[in-house]
């Protein structure tokens, strides 16, 4: 037997006469760099062995081949899993990046091997694989189905506000563009000369030009004041017609102004001309304003799902916090109160940004949840050294020390039956660990927990 294989830290316990059965059934095998040993999917029929050399494994994500993790120490391995379940595949690909040695141990021999030296080791293995699997398989589809149905309630609620106010405002144009139509009709039946309509049109641009009331208070002021000119000059609806020509700054001077350009009976359409035009200009600015929020929404969404991009890419984490802050809003009542403290000189960091996004969105999910109805979240990025630290941080009751100790731990959760699978932090740990090569940490700081992430620049 060759010394470098009985050297093997994971065959330690395994008596001379076992290792040499297993090794009987087995072959070493020899690769160069560039050969793919095996592929992603398929059936896991043989146990890999790294004897020597460095292993690659990927995985495709997307459109492209997502590098997960390496075989560069003697002793770890890959596959096998049809020594256990029938259904077993490799769950990445295993290139050889440097010229490497392998025992290769058929999936049959190894179960043969542990059912005679462990049958109760193989008997517990065995169903260990299927509840894992059952397990694991469930809590994350419910966990994906959870997740799917918050954000899409919750952007179902983003998107309601702009798009109720662009229903309201369109109805509101149609009235305005109706009380247009009438007040230029009544103008052509008055005879106005081109030169009267010319200086109707300059007063009403001068009207444009000057600064909105916005004080409630001045606005009804100003309302009364011009409903009592109208009323002692004779015109009908004065209550109707002044409000948009007061909140756009209108007084009784400017008022009288029009009233001394045009002929009498025409008056009241002219002043019903420019409070219809003012409106209008009002109308379609709401209007802009809904869809523009309603774009920004689409936007955010986008970015957030990293619909259009793939793999890692140079980001700023803070477009990430901003887009999940707007996908989490409607959690984020009024009573709850977000500040966010991003340094003006952030460096980029090499990330996929789909991923991080979801640690985003459990870190400061999980931080609503704890701070309840009223109370503060606070989202900090600040650079730090060659990296970025994020700090996700709530005014919450926090967790007792041995809670906190287990945050991490897969299947383990804090939150009351129904609510919590325990995979969220367990996620976010792998993500920000195995994927970013970065840190994650709980902490309690003045009155605060803090979720802390390290990301390496």
């Amino acid at each position: 037997m060759d010394d470098r294989i009985r050297s093997l830290p994971i065959f330690d316990g395994v008596s001379d006469t076992q290792l040499d059965e297993l090794v009987a059934g087995a072959e070493e095998v020899a690769v160069e760099p560039g050969t793919v040993v095996f592929t992603e999917g398929d059936p896991a029929e043989a146990w890999w062995v790294l004897v020597d050399g460095v292993l690659e494994l990927s995985r495709h994500v997307g459109r492209e081949d997502v590098v997960v993790g390496r075989m560069d120490v003697p002793g770890r391995w890959a596959g096998g899993f049809r020594a256990w379940d029938p259904q077993g595949s490799y769950l990445a690909s295993g290139r050889c990046v440097e010229p490497a040695h392998l025992l290769r141990v058929p999936a049959a021999v190894l179960r043969d091997r542990m059912s005679a030296w462990f049958p109760l080791g193989g008997h517990l293995i065995n169903g260990l694989y299927g509840t894992a699997r059952s397990i694991e398989s469930t809590a994350r589809q419910r966990d994906s189905l959870v997740t799917l149905g918050t954000l899409a309630a919750g952007l179902a609620h983003e998107l309601n506000n702009p798009a109720a106010a662009a229903t309201r405002s369109v109805q509101a144009m149609e009235d305005a563009c109706a009380s247009l139509v009438d007040a230029i009709g009544r103008l052509a039946l008055a005879n106005l000369s081109v030169d009267q309509f010319l200086e109707l049109e300059r007063l009403r641009r001068e009207l444009v030009a000057r600064e909105p009331i916005s004080s409630a208070l001045d606005l009804s002021d100003r309302e009364e004041e011009l409903a009592d000119w109208a009323e002692d000059y004779g015109l009908d609806g004065a209550w109707t017609l002044m409000p948009p020509l007061a909140a756009q700054g209108a007084d009784v001077t400017w008022c009288r102004t029009v009233a001394e350009l045009l002929p009498r009976h025409a008056v009241q359409p002219g002043l019903q001309w420019v409070a219809g035009m003012l409106s209008l200009y009002a109308v379609l600015g709401e209007v802009r304003d809904a869809t523009h929020r309603i774009s920004e929404l689409v936007g955010s969404v986008r970015s957030y799902t990293q619909m259009d991009r793939a793999g890692a890419q140079r980001v700023l984490v803070t477009e990430g916090l901003d887009n999940t802050l707007v996908m989490l809003g409607h959690k984020l009542g009024r009573g709850i109160e977000v500040v966010k403290e991003y340094d003006a000189d952030l460096p980029q960091v090499e990330a996929f940004p789909g991923e991080l996004n979801q640690v985003w969105t459990n870190l400061i999910d999980n931080a609503t949840d704890a701070i309840g109805e009223q109370g503060r979240l606070r989202v900090t990025a600040r650079a730090d050294g060659d990296g970025v630290v994020v700090e996700i941080a709530d005014s919450g009751p926090g967790l007792p020390p041995e809670v906190a100790a287990r945050a991490f731990d897969a299947f383990y959760t804090t939150k009351e039956v129904g609510r919590g699978t325990g995979l969220g932090l367990d996620i976010a740990r792998r993500i920000v660990v195995e994927r970013h090569g970065g840190t994650i940490e709980i902490d309690r700081v003045d009155g605060e927990t803090v979720l802390r992430v390290r990301l390496p620049a």
